[in-house]
């Protein structure tokens, strides 16, 4: 998809070479943002092969709330860098912890006791729509201050908001940080999923999708795979059918990725 490829020579023509905590340079800009019509097919990659059944178990296992990777390593390893057997797979209350368990302690009027108790945003935003589909306030945050010392790696795609207009609904996604060879792909297909099933579940069309990144950086030792991409002509996009079925029922199987046409992988080094 061209947007993708704007993104890619944008900062590979623009980018400023800056140091980081990996110990490997990037090229990277501030402030980039591009939209695209979830209508005009699903937005997975067809310059390089994306795959599909990680980014579906990924999503999944946000939506699940665990706190570990011990259940997705069963089907993909790309969080395997930043945890390890030693520490049981931990990465602590990241993204779908977030998503699912934030933590509110409420006061008892009777005992003034404080009890715990867990806030489902997605639930909360899905409410919402159905209740209220013009509201400005369907907020999903993953950034979480308090936690930042406990975790594996502090929440790139910070927070997303979503927006019905016309009967579509449309995601906005806030990056703070965003690898354009390894990540973005993966973010991208990832978000305009969630805002296939939360349209389903609340009975709307789906509109765009915005994403705005703060720090759009590519990796040094990404830039001949990615000029690579920029030579290679994109092809047709993939549609994207997912069953008919209450959103928290929704498994792996009831998502199926059809027509997807691509050109062949290209290998990216992580830095972690």
């Amino acid at each position: 998809m061209q947007e993708y490829l704007d993104l890619v020579n944008h900062v590979i023509e623009n980018g400023i070479e800056k140091e980081n905590r990996t110990g490997t340079n990037t090229l990277m800009c501030f402030g980039y943002h591009y939209k695209v019509d979830l209508n005009k097919g699903f937005p997975l990659l067809t310059t390089k092969k994306v795959f599909f059944n990680s980014v579906i178990h990924e999503l999944l296992w946000y939506l699940s709330g665990e706190t570990h990777i011990r259940n997705l390593r069963k089907h993909t390893k790309i969080w395997d860098a930043w945890t390890s057997e030693d520490k049981d797979w931990n990465i602590g209350k990241m993204y779908g912890y977030q998503w699912v368990n934030w933590e509110k302690y409420s006061k008892d009027p009777k005992t003034n006791e404080y009890r715990l108790e867990y806030i489902n945003q997605i639930q909360s935003v899905i409410d919402l729509i159905k209740k209220n589909p013009n509201s400005r306030r369907m907020v999903v945050t993953a950034w979480n201050p308090s936690v930042l010392d406990e975790i594996a790696l502090p929440s790139c795609h910070a927070f997303f908001i979503f927006n019905v207009t016309n009967g579509k609904l449309n995601c906005h996604l806030t990056q703070r940080s965003g690898d354009i060879a390894l990540g973005i792909p993966f973010n991208l297909a990832c978000y305009a999923t969630l805002t296939h099933m939360i349209a389903n579940e609340t009975g709307l069309e789906v509109g765009e999708f915005s994403h705005y990144i703060n720090d759009a950086h590519v990796y040094v030792n990404h830039i001949d795979g990615l000029k690579e991409q920029l030579n290679r002509e994109p092809l047709k996009l993939p549609e994207l059918k997912i069953k008919e079925k209450p959103f928290w029922d929704l498994t792996f199987e009831d998502f199926e990725l059809v027509n997807y046409q691509h050109h062949p992988i290209i290998k990216f080094p992580v830095a972690v």
